[in-house]
C-alpha cells in the first residue's frame, strides 16, 4: 500500500516546481520501501505464505486474503488504521 501511495504522489510531484527537491527523496523511499516488501515476501514465502489479494469492501474496510499451507486466511483491516500506518512507515524511513 506504501508503494502504491508513492507512485500516485510521484506523478503529481513530477510536475511541481521543486521537483528536482522532491523526486530523488520519492525515488530513496520507493527503493527501500519496495527493497522491505520484497524480503517480507521472501521470508513469508519461505513458511508458504503469500498475500493472494487485497479487497476494498466497502468505503471503510479492506479484506487481505492470505494463503496459507492449510487454507486461504481473509483478514479485514480498517482503511483508516491503515491509512494511518503507512503515513507512520513513510515518515520513519524518511527521518532516517
Amino acid at each position: 500500500m506504501a508503494v502504491q501511495s508513492l507512485q500516485r504522489d510521484y506523478k503529481v510531484i513530477e510536475n511541481l516546481k521543486l521537483s528536482k527537491v522532491y523526486l530523488p527523496i520519492l525515488d530513496k523511499l520507493l527503493e527501500d520501501i519496495s527493497q522491505e516488501c520484497y524480503n517480507a515476501k521472501r521470508l513469508l514465502a519461505k513458511d508458504k505464505i503469500r498475500v493472494v489479494r487485497w479487497v476494498k469492501t466497502d468505503e471503510y474496510f479492506s479484506d487481505l486474503i492470505v494463503a496459507t499451507a492449510g487454507e486461504d486466511q481473509v483478514f479485514t483491516y480498517a482503511n483508516i488504521a491503515l491509512k494511518t500506518q503507512v503515513e507512520k512507515l513513510l515518515i520513519s524511513h524518511h527521518n532516517k
